[in-house]
């Protein structure tokens, strides 16, 4: 059976996301509002169910968006540089998503949590460019949703 999203949450999602894709992070709930002359409240709420849908993730407590994935709202040990402009994606899956999802160009500066090295990484017209280093996942990606914020 499939699933059916309010004719509004879609229309929140569609924005947060054009937004996302235009600038390298997600609107505040206020700019969505201003943007869709509609109460923060509403934008609230849509949020809140987009998040239970897994579409969104929240910042604990304000409610604002943490995470549109790929992108990161905030800051992370993932930087993304884009010709367009620079974002975080939220682990390296998503850093390597954002290029794939744009397809664009990019270059991902990271460090390894293990020995604090940088690590850089260069993707050219769809392709990981040969380098040094392994991605280890901690844990599988059907757990990934038990606490996306930790995985």
């Amino acid at each position: 059976m499939p699933l059916t999203m309010p004719e509004f949450d879609r229309r929140i999602r569609q924005h947060v996301y054009e937004v996302t894709l235009g600038r390298g992070y997600p609107p505040t709930l206020a700019e969505a509002a201003a943007s869709l002359d509609v109460p923060v409240s509403d934008i609230r709420d849509a949020c809140e169910r987009l998040a239970q849908g897994h579409i969104l993730v929240l910042q604990q407590g304000s409610g604002e968006i943490l995470m549109a994935s790929p992108f990161s709202a905030v800051p992370t040990t993932f930087r993304v540089e884009l010709e367009a402009f620079s974002c975080f994606g939220n682990c390296i899956w998503d850093a390597l998503g954002v290029p794939a999802m744009l397809r664009t160009d990019a270059r991902i500066e990271t460090i390894c949590p293990d020995c604090d090295a940088s690590l850089s990484l260069s993707i050219l017209n769809g392709a990981l460019q040969p380098a040094e280093g392994i991605v280890h996942f901690a844990l599988p990606a059907r757990r990934w949703w038990d606490d996306i914020v930790f995985s």
